[in-house]
């Protein structure tokens, strides 16, 4: 056992939290004057007492607890030695043993250590007034200070040197944390907030220069700006970087349906729609907009309705998925269904932006095909008209018979002939929708001797042939361009087909005649045109001036031609001229060529190097003249173009009559 060991360390304890807060009050002046020596020499001596007041205990604990326990019987020497020569000296040093640790406890100890260690008061004296020496010595320097002129005050404010602190808010509803720290490149959203303040405004006021040749003042009051488009600054001979990064739309994708007009199956059950909506900072509302059509012709009814679209963990993102069933959006055969999606942001300015528009088809049964569709005005046809379907069935059943049966050529004529008649009556009827004159009810034999009767007298009609249409028969329809092409094409085939009739040729004239009836089908699907709701918004009226004739500002109905202008300014001319040379420059050069940058370079690195090149000019520098002179002729590239029309038209009138003979 290592009795003596345990027992001198106890002591030694006690003796440091005895003299500990002796060491603590010498080392308080000198922390209060902030003079590093003198704390490092407190420190020092702390240690050589604390060595020695080791010492101290090591030589005179035995004697210490001779003195202060009888118990012992003066026989504390005996737990030192730990291998005894005698048996009585064993056995008393177990006894000792067995005594020490219920009569040595905290207390005893100590009342032992204070006893015979000291707090060292004495110790403390000299260096408090060692320390109120020191700083007495120091207060004179201060003194002839504030004694002295105050020129010499103001020379040392004015040697500070000052220190720019950048402070960076960006808006709130970007979640972006604030930033505060020295100068540096930035890069932060759009409408963010940028301070520019003096750690030491006693320093004197600075002046900050922005890229768009605007400067800031920085002193007592901090300079603020508002970022709005991305710009650099200079500070004592360095540029720093402002990066303005616009708030984006929201993005949608639509993934299901996979075509913006899906076909359903005849027998399809459901319909399965994926959306997803992304924002850069956060989606505040996202709708489903649904409209269902029904009928035909002019019995359409739209049936519109509107769902949100429930919001994810992430406030950026919103995914949504659902397989509809028919029932649920209440599709029967022949039915339409179109959806968009509608998505807004939390912005300042909110950005509105909607999806295209999808197509759930789904067809009906099939039907009897009939040429008279929705898209077309209805026409009064006489009993005599027979549909494309029936001229295919009456071409089949007469190619039947010259095949079955020896047919006589007089027979096959008339019939073929027949059936040629039906398909020009009927091409004709669809003629009248592309603006063609119609003989369906008579008259083309009068028309036929009409121009008969002009080409034999001889005379020159010279409206047609020297004059121009300010017009088109097709153009006189209030059709769109996709259905007058659908009736181009049917009108060739249905004239191929009789011209094949005509010639007793039926085999031939049967394939135009089925490409006839599928553009004349495809007429029928495309009697339904779904087309978002437009208003017209007029402008609001004045009640001041109305009824007044009071016509200051109106503008005249009369349309001008726009004058020829200018492509180059003439100030932008002259400053490109004199960027070639090494003479002076214009005067308001700066503004000149700011504003053409702004103007012209849209994109902000390019915006940010010329804006860099004109501060370089402006110091001094002949070697990037060169530079800003290439980048104010970039612009030049991106200048408007007036086109101006010709005041005289030429015409095959005027043209024949100029090249013509005169007497």
């Amino acid at each position: 056992m290592h009795a003596d060991a345990d027992i001198a360390q106890r002591l030694w304890r006690a003796a440091v939290l005895w003299r500990l807060p002796l060491w603590v009050l010498g080392a308080l002046p000198w922390l209060s004057l902030r003079l590093l020596p003198g704390v490092l020499a407190w420190v020092a001596w702390c240690m050589w007492d604390g060595a020695r007041l080791r010492q101290r205990v090591n030589r005179g604990w035995i004697g210490w607890l001779d003195a202060a326990l009888p118990e012992l019987e003066d026989s504390a020497a005996l737990l030192v030695d730990a291998e005894a020569e005698t048996a009585i000296a064993r056995m008393q040093r177990s006894r000792l043993l067995a005594r020490i640790d219920a009569s040595l406890d905290k207390k005893t100890v100590r009342a032992i250590v204070r006893r015979h260690v000291d707090l060292g008061l004495s110790w403390l004296a000299p260096w408090l007034v060692f320390a109120f020496v020191v700083w007495f010595v120091g207060q004179q320097p201060a003194a002839s200070q504030q004694a002295a002129p105050k020129a010499p005050a103001q020379a040392t404010s004015a040697a500070v040197v000052p220190e720019l602190v950048v402070t960076a808010t960006p808006p709130a509803y970007t979640g972006v944390a604030r930033s505060t720290g020295a100068p540096r490149h930035l890069e932060l959203p759009e409408g963010s907030a940028v301070a520019w303040c003096l750690k030491h405004p006693e320093a004197g006021e600075t002046i900050l220069e922005l890229s768009d040749g605007r400067t800031l003042n920085v002193g007592a009051k901090c300079a603020s700006l508002s970022a709005t488009e991305s710009l650099f600054w200079r500070w004592r001979g360095a540029r720093y970087t402002l990066k303005v990064t616009p708030d984006a739309a929201p993005l949608i994708t639509i993934t299901r349906p996979t075509q913006m007009i899906q076909e359903l199956k005849l027998d399809a059950q459901s319909a399965a729609m994926a959306i997803s909506v992304r924002d850069d900072y956060a989606v505040r509302r996202a709708t489903l907009h649904l409209t269902l059509a029904r009928g035909s012709g002019e019995n359409i009814k739209f049936t519109d309705r509107e769902m949100p679209i429930p919001s994810s963990a992430d406030p950026r993102v919103r995914n949504w998925a659902k397989k509809w069933t028919l029932a649920e959006l209440g599709m029967e055969p022949g039915d339409e269904l179109y959806f968009f999606v509608r998505a807004i942001d939390n912005a300042a300015k909110p950005h509105t932006v909607q999806s295209p528009t999808y197509t759930l088809h789904l067809p009906a049964p099939e039907q009897e095909d009939e040429e008279v569709t929705s898209a077309m005005p209805v026409l009064v046809k006489p009993q005599s008209l027979r549909s494309q379907r029936q001229i295919i069935i009456d071409t089949e059943q007469l190619i039947a018979d010259m095949r079955s049966t020896r047919m006589g050529q007089a027979e096959m004529r008339e019939r073929s002939e027949a059936i040629a008649a039906d398909q020009g009556q009927l091409r004709r009827r669809y003629g009248q929708f592309l603006g063609e004159e119609s003989t369906l009810f008579g008259g083309e034999e009068e028309h036929d001797d009409h121009d008969d009767h002009g080409a034999s007298s001889g005379e020159m009609d010279v409206l047609h042939q020297f004059g121009h249409a300010h017009d088109e028969a097709e153009n006189a329809t209030l059709y769109d361009e996709g259905t007058k092409k659908i009736l181009r094409r049917a009108l060739v085939a249905m004239w191929d087909a009789e011209k094949a009739l005509r010639a007793i040729n039926p085999k031939t004239a049967l394939a135009p005649e089925h490409k006839a009836l599928e553009a004349i089908k495809e007429l029928q699907q495309a009697d339904r045109i779904y087309l978002h709701k437009t208003a017209f918004v007029p402008p609001p009226i004045k009640e001041e001036i109305r009824m007044t004739g009071d016509v200051v500002g109106a503008a005249s109905y009369r349309r001008e031609q726009g004058e020829a202008q200018d492509a180059i300014p003439l100030p932008l001319r002259e400053l490109v001229q004199a960027l070639s040379q090494e003479g002076p420059l214009p005067a308001l050069w700066t503004r000149t060529a700011h504003d053409w940058v702004r103007e012209r370079l849209g994109d902000d690195e390019q915006r940010l190097a010329a804006q860099r090149a004109i501060q370089d000019v402006l110091d001094g520098c002949l070697r990037c003249r060169p530079v800003l002179r290439a980048w104010l002729r970039a612009g030049i590239a991106q200048a408007p173009v007036i086109l101006q029309a010709k005041p005289v038209a030429q015409t095959p009138f005027t043209r024949a009559w100029g090249e013509g003979d005169k007497p």
